[in-house]
C-alpha cells in the first residue's frame, strides 16, 4: 500500500470532507478551529491533540463550541497519537497550532504528518486574525518569559492616566472545563477564585488585576473580543509564549530577551513576531552584558531593519531584603518561563543571589511528580517551577516547598504563593516591573500613537 493509505495522492473524493487533526496545546488550535474551521462543510477536524501541557489530552472540545457538525464534540489526544490518528481517519492535513518551540520541532512533527501521507499546513495571521472596532496594542515577544506582561501592565497604566478605559485580552489557557472558559471577564481576585483557575493562569492574570486592569481570556475570541469592546476604548494583547496575536493591531510591539540574544530567530513563531514588529523593544539589559545587547541588536535588525529599536530594564527587587540576606533560600520561579522557555532560573534566584543567599536545590525535596518535570527539562536550575496545572501538582509543589531544609522562601513567580499553598516557612516576594531604558523611548511613541487616536476620535 502507498505510502498514507487510501488517501495517497489522491486526497479527499468529490463531496467528501477534507480530514484535518490540528496540533495544539489548549490556546491557539482551539482559536484556529473557530476562525477558520468552525462552521465550514468542506473539512471535518477529526482530532485536536495536546502538548506541553500537563493533563489537557483526554478531553472533547465540547459540543456547544464545536458547532452543529460535530454533535459529539472533538476529541483531544496526546501528540504522541499522531500517526494512529492519521492513519485511523484517513487524515488529509495536520495543522501545526501552539508556540514557543524550535524551529526544528516544527519539521519534526510535519515530517511525522508527511510520512502518513497527510499535507503540513501554518495558519497565518491574516486567516487568523481578528478585526477590532477598536485599536489594538499588540505586546509579543521572541521566547516565553522575555517581559510582555510587565511591559503591557507599564502600557495600561500609561493609558489610563491619559484618561482611556482599557481592556487587556490574554492569550488563551483554558486547562480546565472548556465550556466554562469560553468567554471569561476577570476583574478581581473573586473572579479568579470563583473561576478556579490554575497557578498558570493566575500567574498572568493576578498581576494586571492588581494593577487595576480587567482581562478578558478563554476559548471563544469573537466573543471575549465584542465583549471587551463593550467596556473599553483601547485593546491591549498581552500575548502568551512567542505567539502573534489573535487580533489584528494597529501597533505591534515585540519583546526581545537580552539574556537570551541568540534566541530571536530560533523558535516558532518567535522569529515572525520579530519580523513583524513595528517596536523591539530589548528588555533585560540591566542584568544583561553590553555584548550581549549588542547582539540582540544586531539580530533584530537582521531580520527586521525598519523595526524601531528601544531598550528596557526589569529591575527586581525583594519586599524584605534583609529577611533573605544569608539565609538557606528555596527558590520558586514563573512555571512555563521554567519550563518550555528554557530558562535555568528567573528573577528570584537573581534576587536571593545578590543578597548572599544559599540557594538550596528544590529537587532534594522534590515529590515524584516534580521530579518528573525536572527529568522531562534537564536544563532547569537550582529553582522549583511553580506547576500547578492540577490538584495534585499544587499538592506535590506544596509538599515540596515544605520538606525543603530552607528558611525561607522566595517567590521570583507574579502570583501570592501563598494563596495557592499552605506553607511552612515565611515567602518573601521578588517583583520586576518594566523600565525604559535610554532613546528613543518607547513611551514617545506610545504617545504618538494616543494622539493620532485622539485625534481620529475627534474627526469621527
Amino acid at each position: 500500500m502507498p505510502v498514507g493509505g487510501t488517501n495517497a495522492g489522491g486526497g479527499t473524493g468529490a463531496g467528501t470532507r477534507r480530514r484535518i487533526v490540528i496540533l495544539g496545546a489548549a490556546g491557539r488550535d482551539f482559536h484556529n478551529f473557530n476562525v477558520v474551521y468552525r462552521g465550514d462543510p468542506s473539512t471535518e477536524v477529526v482530532a485536536f491533540t495536546a502538548a506541553q501541557i500537563p493533563g489537557i489530552a483526554n478531553r472533547r472540545f465540547p459540543p456547544e463550541l464545536a458547532g452543529a457538525q460535530y454533535p459529539d464534540g472533538i476529541p483531544i489526544e496526546d501528540e504522541s497519537e499522531l500517526e494512529a490518528l492519521c492513519r485511523k481517519h484517513s487524515v488529509d492535513e495536520v495543522v501545526f497550532s501552539y508556540s514557543d518551540v524550535p524551529h526544528a520541532h516544527v519539521m519534526h512533527l510535519g515530517s511525522r504528518a508527511l510520512a502518513c501521507g497527510a499535507d503540513f499546513c501554518l495558519l497565518g495571521p491574516r486567516r487568523t486574525m481578528l478585526a477590532s472596532t477598536l485599536p489594538v496594542v499588540s505586546i509579543t515577544a521572541v521566547r516565553t518569559g522575555c517581559g510582555k506582561s510587565p511591559l503591557a501592565r507599564w502600557l495600561s497604566r500609561r493609558l489610563r492616566e491619559r484618561g482611556l478605559r482599557v481592556a487587556v485580552l490574554r492569550h488563551p489557557m483554558p486547562y480546565g472545563d472548556l465550556l466554562s472558559a469560553r468567554m471569561q471577564r476577570f476583574g478581581s481576585l473573586a473572579d479568579l477564585e470563583a473561576a478556579g483557575v490554575t497557578a498558570e493562569e493566575r500567574e498572568e492574570y493576578e498581576p494586571h488585576i492588581a494593577a487595576g486592569n480587567v482581562v478578558f481570556a478563554g476559548v471563544d475570541y469573537a466573543e471575549i473580543l465584542r465583549r471587551a469592546e463593550l467596556e473599553a476604548q483601547l485593546i491591549i494583547w498581552d500575548g502568551g509564549n512567542n505567539d502573534f496575536s489573535f487580533i489584528r493591531p494597529d501597533l505591534q510591539i515585540t519583546v526581545v530577551d537580552a539574556l537570551r540574544p541568540r534566541q530571536v530567530a530560533t523558535h516558532h513563531p518567535g522569529e515572525a513576531v520579530a519580523r513583524m514588529a513595528e517596536i523591539a523593544v530589548i528588555n533585560k539589559v540591566d542584568a544583561a552584558s553590553q555584548v550581549d545587547i549588542g547582539v540582540a541588536e544586531h539580530e533584530v535588525r537582521a531580520l527586521n531593519p525598519t523595526a524601531i529599536v528601544t531598550y528596557a530594564a526589569s529591575p527586581v527587587k525583594l519586599d524584605d531584603a534583609d529577611a533573605v540576606r544569608g539565609r538557606r533560600v528555596l527558590v520558586v520561579e514563573d512555571g512555563p518561563t521554567i519550563t518550555h522557555g528554557g530558562m535555568s532560573t528567573g528573577a528570584g534566584y537573581q534576587a536571593a543571589h545578590a543578597v548572599d543567599a544559599e540557594i538550596i536545590d528544590p529537587r532534594c525535596s522534590a515529590t515524584p511528580q516534580l521530579l518528573e518535570v525536572f527529568r522531562k527539562y534537564p536544563h532547569i536550575g537550582a529553582v522549583l517551577p511553580a506547576m500547578g496545572y492540577s490538584e495534585s501538582q499544587r499538592h506535590a509543589l506544596e509538599q515540596t516547598i515544605n520538606d525543603a531544609e530552607a528558611d525561607v522562601v522566595v517567590s521570583g513567580t507574579p502570583i501570592d504563593l501563598g494563596r495557592l499553598v499552605s506553607i511552612n516557612k515565611p515567602i518573601v516576594r521578588a517583583r520586576y516591573e518594566f523600565v525604559e531604558v535610554g532613546h528613543p523611548s518607547l513611551s514617545s511613541f506610545v504617545d504618538d500613537f494616543i494622539a493620532r487616536y485622539e485625534a481620529n476620535e475627534g474627526r469621527s
